[in-house]
């Protein structure tokens, strides 16, 4: 289990990105090989990562490196460069344009191929972007292909290119009437929740727009994802704000969960309290906010 209530985009080819990418409130940081880089700069880059990774101070962060998908010809050396080179310092790799479960498999296998020859000591963790529309098709079997794979983000830049969406930017909703982005989310999140993994919301390109995005990440947590990306540090506190719980909320669903199992020692199915009515389903949904106040260490 790993935070991801905020996932910081920063560019691998910028120390000074990624020194204050190290010392941010961000729960997790990916290291971008990919968009951000251009061809000529990627083996440059690499370097320039592995080195943020050994000699920064990351503390709790999540240490991420998003790597080009497997049809470019960098992918198989974005792996290979950035495991040899940081080793344990790399917490998960994040692997672009999955079309199929076959294309999550090459990662896992190179992953654990380096891991062996390494004699690595912790497991790397998996993430995939869904940004394609055979993506989304595949989204059930992908979420469940491997026991490594620990998050699913939806990248709805990509895939709104790839749908031919009429939307004017990343995250944008083109004037839709509702949420444009609705039904590829709650695909993504039930086939997330479904194998036991975290579905967390891509970017949203207007990061001086405080008030949409933060109304895209009350919209990502309604459906039950656990975080959204940032790209640029000014959306790294709303973030976090939105998709953490509030004292009063935590203390509430404590006592719910206390009443419940009292009842239940008592042979109670359902007891009101406090204008609730409470039972099983409602206790677990309860549960719910306790355990992601236990993750962040509220």
């Amino acid at each position: 289990m790993r935070l991801r209530r905020s996932q910081l985009a920063v560019p691998g080819v910028s120390e000074k990105m990624l020194t204050k990418a190290a010392a941010s409130q961000a729960d997790h940081v990916f290291c971008d090989l990919e968009d951000a880089v251009a061809p000529s700069a990627k083996a440059g880059a690499r370097q320039t990562i592995v080195d943020a990774l050994n000699n920064l101070d990351w503390g709790n962060t999540v240490r991420c490196v998003r790597v080009n998908d497997v049809t470019t010809e960098w992918c198989h050396e974005d792996i290979i460069s950035i495991v040899e080179g940081a080793r344990e310092n790399v917490d998960t790799i994040m692997l672009t344009k999955p079309m199929t479960v076959s294309d999550v498999l090459f990662a896992d296998k190179l992953l654990s191929q380096l891991e062996k020859k390494l004699d690595l000591k912790k497991r790397i963790g998996l993430e995939c972007l869904i940004e394609e529309v055979e993506a989304m098709y595949n989204v059930w079997d992908i979420a469940h292909c491997c026991e490594r794979l620990e998050c699913l983000i939806f990248g709805m830049g990509d895939y709104a290119a790839s749908q031919g969406m009429a939307v004017k930017h990343i995250g944008g909703t083109g004037g839709y009437p509702g949420d444009i982005f609705h039904y590829p989310r709650y695909q993504l999140t039930i086939a997330c929740r479904a194998a036991g993994i975290d579905a967390v919301d891509g970017p949203f390109a207007n990061f001086k727009n405080d008030a949409a995005y933060r109304e895209e990440c009350k919209r990502a947590l309604a459906l039950g994802m656990v975080g959204k990306w940032a790209i640029h540090p000014a959306q790294i506190e709303p973030a976090l704000h939105v998709f953490s719980p509030i004292k009063e909320d935590v203390d509430f669903a404590r006592e719910i969960i206390s009443v419940y199992r009292k009842a239940e020692a008592e042979g109670i199915g359902s007891v009101g309290h406090k204008g609730v009515m409470v039972d099983a389903a409602s206790a677990r949904l309860f549960q719910n906010t306790v355990d992601r106040a236990d993750l962040i260490g509220m």
